[in-house]
């Protein structure tokens, strides 16, 4: 008879979670692969480009194009925000190149923020493996304005944030918070909203700035130094 190894309880939810995610590649945003896989490979003389990456030949392709360790370790959340995201796209999982998925672990600080961003070639579920999040995301423009959908969640709790919709994550607890996401893109991008508008380069003129906002120049001359 087969033994199954056991699986520890807290990261049982995750695992159940990436597979139903995992079971969306037909809908998944980027295009669907013609082949079983294209191992993303920097080098140009493989002459088979897909999805922005060169192909390794088959023949070459190992086990290990496949896998990466890491997500059990946390990352370091002494920042100004007090949050690390450690994403695995395609740049550091090549073979996720065609399959139309990522995946990242995001710790927090206490209280700590993953800022207004948005990732705009990919939809995010989100699960709570430790702590406590007050999450939402904010629709696009419309006659009524840009309506706020927000929850919080505790561990076990699943969250969904649609693609290109700008979301955000905040630790409510004392003590750290951890959580997994998954994305229906290999590369779904990040554009963090403050950065974008405040720390461009070259800057964005500030009479730009202070027209968008209606605030005085020098706010956003102490906002751009903050950043």
């Amino acid at each position: 008879m087969m033994k199954y190894s056991k699986v520890a309880p807290k990261y049982t939810l995750v695992i159940v979670a990436l597979l139903a995610f995992a079971c969306s590649f037909a809908s998944a945003y980027d295009p669907s692969p013609l082949q079983d896989f294209c191992v993303a490979i920097n080098n140009p003389a493989s002459a088979v480009f897909v999805n922005g990456k060169f192909c390794k030949d088959p023949k070459l392709v190992t086990a290990n194009d496949f896998f990466r360790k890491g997500l059990n370790i946390a990352g370091n959340t002494t920042n100004k925000v007090g949050s690390n995201v450690t994403a695995v796209t395609v740049e550091q999982l090549p073979g996720l190149n065609t399959l139309g998925i990522s995946l990242a672990r995001i710790d927090f600080a206490p209280y700590g923020l993953n800022p207004p961003h948005t990732h705009p070639r990919g939809t995010e579920f989100l699960v709570v493996i430790e702590g406590t999040l007050h999450v939402g995301f904010v629709t696009s423009n419309n006659a009524d304005g840009n309506q706020l959908f927000t929850k919080v969640l505790n561990k076990g709790d699943v969250f969904v944030f649609p693609i290109g919709l700008i979301h955000f994550q905040l630790n409510l607890g004392k003590t750290k918070a951890v959580a997994f996401a998954g994305l229906s893109s290999q590369n779904p991008g990040v554009i963090t909203i403050a950065n974008a508008v405040f720390k461009s380069n070259p800057p964005i003129n500030a009479d730009v700035l202070t027209k968008a906002f209606q605030v005085d120049k020098n706010v956003v001359n102490h906002i751009q130094k903050q950043l």
